[in-house]
Parts: structure tokens; C-alpha cells; sequence
């Protein structure tokens, strides 16, 4: 066994779930944080129109990129060392992007922190999954952990308005640093201690190339919405990224010491989750980056503005939160995901309208809290379930494996609903410009409505069931976890 089981371990759960609520904000904030400060970021540094969206790309293309390895090295080497490691690497990118003078130095800052997402975040939910029973307590800390998430991708955007409008965009680099160097330093007194680093090793052949298959694929996917898809580097990493996965897949289905045993996907659960995963990334991850356009391109807010315009998908995805536990213990887990991805294809379909160049904040109001609440209930039941059902040596593993699918959804939608939202931008300006930009983002957020459907056939494809309360390590408990994988009627 790589990694020695953990529950019951925590001597003050409360503070340990509040640390590792913290770590997933961090992550979930660094994601949106600089979306608002942009344009301020673009005429300080000497990013062009063209380049500065690589300030968002390049953390998800290496954050996606690096998923796998770093589930993989939580289980293996600890997940508290991967969380003060990750912490660390946060911690030092931070201070190098806030003192950036040029577009170079800015870029590998993002890239740091995205390679400290990637090291922080499977640690973190395997920490979560291991250190609280499967069942009603696990929910529970789900839930606060859900709510740091979710919340922190909206929030970000109000962060980052409310710190840019008043200090300068570096703000949005400098408020991590206290945080991380706090966060690592209380992981010793909280977080329950490491046993030996795993005998088992790192395969390497396995992580070359599912690294660089993942990075390449994202980098395609980012890129190409930007440079063209003709473009020689999006054409190259197009045809290279599925022949390194390709390779990936055969490495670890005759590898002795895989980085991603291909038995794990026989878990329904996890499997199922893959999907919804994926899909929740293709669709509502967009929802942040239009509402921030259409706030500031269509009508015009100020950062500041903008910022707090953003309280109300916060506040939305935090009540989606909340009511996403109730929900799990009185229907179960299935039903609530089931309705959780219909309430966000819902609030996708009242949100479209309200992009109007002639709209308001109040026009969108209504969509924004539809689907809010949607997002909520959804993220909380779809980590449920990928860690359901998952052995405790391999928690970092499956936390990996659903979180590259989030990304690569991410990647992917942002993409592909960029595009369609782009579409009859070219060539206008003014009046004519905005009425475009609104009219295309109302098209792709209906586009996001109807792509968010087939993600309830894969939640249906879940184990049925309501969550218990069992005990850690006991037999009932295990009984539990087969049953979520699919292996008990």
C-alpha cells in the first residue's frame, strides 16, 4: 500500500476541514482573480490584445496538464507534503507575477501557480475523502469544501475588481502570499502526518507522456480559439497530443507500476462522475468569463464594478452549496446531481436573454441565480461521487483523474463557446460592437444549455442510494464503498 489509511486521525476536524477549505479557495480564485484586472495587467506589462488571454491560459493549460502526476505523487509521497509543496510553489509564484515588468515573467508566474494547483488540489480532496467517513460526515465536509470551490470562482472575479481598483492589479498576485505561507505553516499542526513515502515508485514513461498528452491537448484547445486552428503550433500539438495518449493508455494497461491503473474506471461511480465532470467544465465554467465580458464590454461597469456585480453568482453557487446537503441525505446523491445539472441548463436557458447591449445587471439577475444554484448543487455531488467507492491508497489518484477531466472540459468549452459567442464580433466597434459581443454571448450560453443535457444520462449511470453514516475502517463501511463503486446491488 503506497499510502497508509488516515481517517479518524484529524484531532481537530474542524480547523483541519477550514485549512483545506482554504487550499481549494486559493486554487478556485487564482483561476478567475485575474480576469478583471486584464486590461489594467495588458497596458502595465506589454501584452497585446492577442496575447493577454495566455494570462488565463497558461495556469489552466499547466494546472490541467499536471492533474494526473500530482494526484499520483499525493498518494505516493503524502498528501500533507503535497500540500505544503503546493502551498510553496503558490506562495513563491505569487510574489514573481506581482513584481513582473514584463510579459515573460507574468506568463511563467501563471505557469508556477498552475503547477502548484496541480500539486495542491488532488491533496487536498484525497485529504477530505480519507480524513472524514464515507457517508453523512463526508458530505458534510464536502460541502464546506464545495463552497470554498465553487464560491472562489465567482468570487475571484470580485476579488480581483475590489483589489485592482484599489491597490493595482499586482494586489491580485501579493493577497496569495499570506495566505499560502499560512496555510503551509498551520498544515504541520493540522493536517494528520505522512507515513513513508510509497514503495511503489513513479512511472515515468506513464508520466511523460500523460503530461505532456494532457498539456498539449489543453494547449490545442486554448490556443487555437485565439491564434486560428490553422495556426502551425495548434496544428503540432493537435496531432502530437493523442498520439502521446495514445501511448499513455497502452503504458498503463501493460505497465507493472501504472500512474493511472485503467481498473479504477471500474468503478461506476467514479466513471459516471468522469463524465459529468467533464461536461460541468465544457458548459458552466464559461458562465464566469461572459458574465465578466458582458459586465465589462457591454455595459460598461468599472473593475470595481464588476467585482461587485459578482455577490450575486457568489452568493447563488454558496445557497447551491448549502442546499446540495440537505438534498444528497433526503433523495441521494444520483437524484440530486440528476436535478443539480438540469437546474443549471435551466438558469443557462433564462441567462441568454438577459445579454442585451441595451440590458442591465437586473436583466441577467434572474439567470444568475438559477444557475447558481445549479452550479452549487452540482460541484458538491460530483466529487461526491468520483470519491465514492475509491480505495483510500488511491483517493489522490481518482482526485487526478477528476479533475483532469474538469480542465480539459474547461480548455475545451471556453473554446468552443468563445467561438460560437465571436463569431459576427469581427470588424465592428462602438454601439455596433457591443450589440454583437451581447447577441453572440446570448447564442453560446444557449449553445451551453443544450450541451449540459447528455450530462444527466451520465448521472443517471450512478450507483442508486442514499449516503449513511458508517464508521471509518469498519465492515459496514466498506460494504458502503463497494456499493458506491457498483460492486453491491
Amino acid at each position: 500500500m503506497p499510502y497508509p489509511p488516515s481517517p479518524a486521525r484529524l484531532r481537530r476536524p474542524g480547523l483541519s476541514l477550514a485549512l483545506l477549505a482554504l487550499g481549494h479557495l486559493v486554487i478556485s480564485l487564482d483561476l478567475t482573480i485575474v480576469f478583471v484586472a486584464l486590461p489594467h495587467i495588458a497596458a502595465d506589462v506589454g501584452f497585446t490584445a492577442h496575447t493577454q488571454q495566455w494570462v488565463v491560459s497558461v495556469y489552466a493549460v499547466l494546472y490541467g496538464g499536471f492533474l494526473l502526476l500530482g494526484g499520483r505523487l499525493s498518494d505516493l509521497l503524502g498528501r500533507r507534503r503535497m500540500f505544503v509543496a503546493g502551498m510553496g510553489v503558490y506562495g513563491a509564484a505569487s510574489v514573481l507575477g506581482g513584481l513582473a515588468t514584463a510579459p515573460e515573467v507574468l506568463l511563467a508566474a501563471r505557469g508556477l501557480q498552475g503547477l502548484g494547483g496541480a500539486v495542491l488540489f488532488p491533496a487536498v480532496l484525497a485529504l477530505v475523502n480519507t480524513a472524514f467517513a464515507q457517508g453523512r460526515e463526508r458530505t458534510r465536509a464536502l460541502t464546506v469544501w464545495a463552497m470554498a470551490g465553487a464560491g472562489g470562482l465567482t468570487a475571484g472575479s470580485l476579488a480581483g475588481g475590489v483589489l485592482t481598483q484599489a491597490f493595482g492589479w499586482e494586489a491580485v498576485f501579493f493577497v496569495n502570499v499570506p495566505i499560502t505561507v499560512l496555510g503551509a505553516a498551520a498544515a504541520f499542526a493540522l493536517l494528520p502526518a505522512d507515513g513513508p513515502a510509497g514503495r511503489g515508485g513513479i512511472d515515468v514513461p506513464g508520466a511523460l507522456t500523460g503530461t505532456a498528452g494532457a498539456t498539449l491537448l489543453i494547449f490545442a484547445v486554448a490556443h487555437g480559439s485565439e491564434a486560428g486552428w490553422t495556426a502551425a503550433e495548434v496544428l503540432a500539438a493537435a496531432a502530437l497530443a493523442p498520439l502521446l495518449l495514445g501511448a499513455f493508455l497502452r503504458i498503463q494497461a501493460r505497465g507493472r507500476n501504472p500512474l493511472m491503473p485503467l481498473r479504477v474506471f471500474r468503478n461506476r461511480a467514479l466513471s459516471a462522475a468522469t463524465v459529468v465532470i467533464l461536461l460541468f467544465g465544457f458548459t458552466t465554467q464559461a458562465v464566469p468569463y461572459f458574465l465578466t465580458i458582458h459586465f465589462q464590454s457591454v455595459l460598461g461597469f468599472s473593475a470595481l464594478e464588476t467585482g461587485l456585480a459578482f455577490l450575486g453568482p457568489t452568493l447563488a453557487i454558496t445557497a447551491g452549496n448549502f442546499l446540495s446537503e440537505k438534498l444528497v441525505h433526503r433523495f441521494g446523491n444520483r437524484a440530486s446531481l440528476t436535478g443539480g445539472i438540469l437546474l443549471n441548463a435551466a438558469g443557462a436557458a433564462l441567462l441568454a436573454p438577459g445579454f442585451r447591449a441595451d440590458g442591465s445587471f437586473l436583466t441577467v439577475l434572474a439567470g444568475i441565480v438559477v444557475v447558481g444554484l445549479g452550479m452549487g448543487v452540482t460541484y458538491e455531488c460530483m466529487w461526491i461521487a468520483a470519491g465514492t467507492g475509491v480505495a483510500e491508497e488511491e483517493q489522490g489518484l481518482a482526485s487526478g483523474v477528476a479533475s483532469t477531466a474538469l480542465q480539459i472540459g474547461t480548455a475545451t468549452g471556453i473554446a468552443v463557446l468563445v467561438a460560437v459567442a465571436n463569431r459576427g464580433v469581427g470588424g465592428r466597434a462602438g454601439q455596433a460592437l457591443r450589440e454583437a459581443t451581447a447577441a453572440g454571448m446570448r447564442d453560446a450560453t444557449f449553445v451551453l444549455a443544450l450541451a449540459l443535457l447528455p450530462a444527466v444520462l451520465a448521472a443517471l449511470a450512478l450507483p442508486r442510494g442514499k449516503s449513511r453514516v458508517v464508521a471509518a475502517g469498519t465492515p459496514e463501511s466498506r460494504e458502503e464503498a463497494a456499493r458506491g463503486a457498483g460492486q453491491v446491488p
